[in-house]
């Protein structure tokens, strides 16, 4: 029951997602070999994306 009221009252927001940070998004997905992109999302909104890249050698 408490769960319950506690989800009422604060509902979760979908981060927004601009159309500029989705074109940005799918040129880092484009150029990314081995690595990770990540998403800072503060109050329901994307304020960073942070990418990784590894280089590996063989």
């Amino acid at each position: 029951m408490l769960a319950e009221k506690s989800a009422i009252q604060n509902p979760v927001r979908k981060p927004q997602l601009s159309e500029e940070m989705i074109e940005q998004l799918q040129e880092l997905i484009k150029t990314v070999k081995f690595g990770s992109i990540s998403l800072i999302i503060q109050d329901g909104k994307v304020v960073q994306i942070d990418k990784n890249e590894k280089i590996r050698f063989r």
